[in-house]
Order: structure tokens, then sequence, then C-alpha cells
């Protein structure tokens, strides 16, 4: 039965409007971005099959064009709005950390980054450049690694912080594997960090291990 069918009561659409995004599913806020199924199936069977195939909300988001296009109803018109509404929530959430001090919303920093790197499928360190005030100058990946490993160095992290005038900086890296928990190595590259750049004056105020849907901080367990 199409959704249009249903009482109206149950349509994603209608509850969304009545109750608000919170109160839907996964499945039914994909059925919402969809608008319609395919053949003999709704909008919300097909929402499922997706988050089915790909495992999470996440492993979609990190999906391809091709691995995207390869469910029955989806193609490069989907992926493409798919991608719009990402950069979206990203860019919407980089506005709040430019206008107001990142201290002061670390959830908003966790969503930054988990839409920033959590996604992606090769491990990437970024960083957080921020002014005096502790508001976002501007965000780079500045190394991309391997599934398990990237090189980070010092001097360029140090070098960019001084191009970018940057007062502070957060630090962040993802974990592909699914393991927010830091490494030995994680703690050490931490350390090694935080003294280069008090050579040169810039804070160190965080750094986070990103592992969607989950996000570790330093700060919050007295690593930092």
């Amino acid at each position: 039965m199409a959704i249009n069918e249903w009482p109206e009561d149950q349509r994603p659409r209608e509850r969304l409007i009545k109750h608000g995004a919170s109160a839907l599913s996964d499945a039914e806020l994909l059925a919402v971005f969809l608008r319609v199924g395919v053949k003999g199936k709704s909008a919300v069977d097909l929402g499922r099959d997706m988050i089915k195939h790909f495992g999470s909300l996440s492993g979609l988001f990190a999906a391809n064009m091709k691995d995207f296009s390869s469910i029955h109803g989806l193609g490069a018109a989907k992926y493409a709005q798919l991608q719009a509404v990402l950069e979206l929530a990203k860019r919407a959430i980089s506005e709040e950390l430019q206008e107001n001090a990142s201290l002061s919303s670390p959830q908003a920093v966790k969503n930054y980054l988990q839409l920033m790197i959590g996604n992606k499928p090769h491990e990437s360190f970024a960083v957080l450049f921020l002014d005096i005030k502790n508001r976002l100058i501007k965000a780079e990946e500045l190394f991309r690694g391997t599934l398990s490993h990237a090189s980070v160095y010092p001097r360029e992290v140090v070098k960019a912080a001084l191009q970018h005038n940057a007062a502070a900086i957060i630090l962040a890296h993802n974990h592909p594997s699914g393991s927010c928990e830091p490494s030995q190595a994680d703690i050490s590259l931490t350390q090694t960090l935080k003294q280069a750049l008090a050579l040169v004056d810039v804070r160190v105020l965080d750094h986070f291990i990103v592992a969607n849907p989950n996000v570790y901080s330093f700060a919050e367990h007295g690593l930092i």
C-alpha cells in the first residue's frame, strides 16, 4: 500500500509536521527524504532496505555513489540530494561554531566532527582552528591515512595554526574500526602536539576521536 493510502496519522510527513522530526524512526525520516518508494515497496520500506543494506545511517552517509545506486530505486539524483543535505547540516553547525565559543557548545563540536570525518572509510586527522574567543576560524583535514594509521607531522600542524593565526585548536581523528577508545599512540601524539604548539603560544583545547555514533573527548577524560 502506498503511503498516501495510509491513515493520515501514520504517514511520516504528517507525523513529522505534527510531532516533530524526533518522533520518526530512521526509516520514516528517510521516507520523507525519498518522497516515493518503488514498485511493491513504500518509501518507508525502501528506507528500511537502505539501513539494512549499509548497516547504519553512518554507513549510508559514507556510501559512494556506486554503492548508493546499487539499491533499486536510488540513483545519482538521490545521492546528490543526500550529499547536499549533509553538507547543509555541516555548514549550519559551522556557522554556530563561528558565532559562539566552541567550549560553550561541546555537542555542536561533536556533531560537526561526526559530519566532517565520522563517515570516512579511511583514517582522517582534522584540526579546528579557533580565535582568541574560541570561535571557529577554519576546519581542515590535514592528514589522511589507511584504515588503521595516519601519519601526523607536528611541524605541519604548527605551520597551519600559524597560517590561520589561531589562538587555540581542537584536534580530531576518526577510527573507522568502530572503537573510539584512544590508543597509547593517540595519547602520545596528543602530548607531542600540545608541547609543540605551546612553543608558539597555541593551546590545545581537546582531542576528539570519532567512531560514529560515538565521540570520545580527551578533555572530558582528563587527558588534555
